[in-house]
């Protein structure tokens, strides 16, 4: 096989997805699933919030700010999933409009921090100025909290979830350790007398959800910067196992976003025939969809006398 004769191979369907539409077997349940958690949420910090005002518990209130936040990120994440789900299509969008999965994710790790400081600040005022807790009506209220988080939990709950739906799933722990931590924390006041254990409490529930922030903000950051989802050296080893591959000069992955990892790989080969060509390119492609690559793109060369100018000019 000579130079011009250089096979590119590209697939785009692996294990139900069809990125040529770029579109999900599981996305619109992504969607609804989304949807159906931020009404819940904002129910739930409706009921918080009124019953931490009135019955005097900071860390019901920061609880309730918990969940506000999260209702918004849930609101922001069920855009960005509808949006990519009905818009996008065609050569415009290469990949769709799948991109706004971690940009939406990474502006719900910001919306955290503020929260964090606002808490952080509460309690301290709360230290300061003790308040007397209504503790029967702010354990109920702490207890419907929980079902309603562990109601999302169950919503959400699933195989495989978006980044998304797993950046709301985590903060939904979060929540549900909260309104825990309120419970607890409201029981042990009466018992002890110590009103402080409010304030503190709440500075716990802080840095859970500073903890949450960070997670989402690293896993979002890693998808915007190309960082690879995937093992490269163990899948060059695989690729050079192939029949037909003899040297593996190139190759990259990356994630559009969560649920699709592109890659692209250079192969250097022996074969003279362009039907063996095309049987390798097709073990390629079936070794780098086992790994769970998505679409890739495989660039098939005869081995290079000239193999420094040619990676020069091809490889990075």
């Amino acid at each position: 096989m000579s130079h011009n004769e250089s096979a590119h191979g590209h697939d785009d369907s692996h294990d139900g997805h069809d990125h040529g539409g770029h579109s999900h077997g599981g996305a619109s349940t992504s969607s609804r699933k989304l949807a159906a958690v931020s009404l819940i949420n904002v129910v739930g910090f409706v009921v918080e919030l009124a019953g931490g005002l009135a019955f005097g518990s900071v860390a019901l209130i920061s609880d309730a700010i918990h969940m506000l936040f999260d209702a918004l990120a849930y609101v922001m994440a069920f855009a960005a999933a509808y949006v990519a789900e009905h818009y996008g299509e065609g050569d415009r969008w290469s990949y769709g409009l799948h991109r706004l999965e971690p940009f939406a994710a990474f502006l719900n790790g910001l919306l955290l921090l503020p929260m964090v400081g606002f808490i952080l600040w509460e309690s301290y005022q709360r230290f300061l100025e003790p308040v007397t807790i209504g503790a029967g009506p702010t354990i109920a209220i702490a207890i419907g909290g929980l079902l309603v988080n562990l109601g999302s939990v169950y919503v959400l709950h699933g195989d495989a979830m978006s980044l998304n739906e797993k950046g709301a799933f985590y903060h939904l722990l979060g929540d549900a350790g909260g309104s825990v931590a309120v419970i607890v924390s409201v029981v042990a006041i009466e018992v002890t007398g110590f009103t402080v254990i409010d304030p503190i409490t709440a500075a716990l529930i802080a840095a859970v959800v500073a903890w949450s922030a960070i997670a989402v903000l690293r896993g979002s950051s890693e998808i915007f910067f190309l960082k690879t989802p995937l093992e490269s050296d163990d899948i060059r080893a695989h690729l050079c196992e192939i029949e037909g591959v003899d040297r593996v000069d190139d190759f990259h992955a990356w994630q559009i976003c969560s649920q699709i990892t592109v890659a692209t790989v250079h192969v250097e080969t022996d074969v003279e025939s362009m039907a063996d060509a095309e049987a390798v390119v097709r073990r390629v492609h079936d070794e780098l969809a086992h790994h769970g690559v998505d679409h890739a793109t495989v660039e098939l060369c005869p081995r290079y006398a000239d193999r420094d100018v040619h990676l020069d000019t091809h490889c990075h």
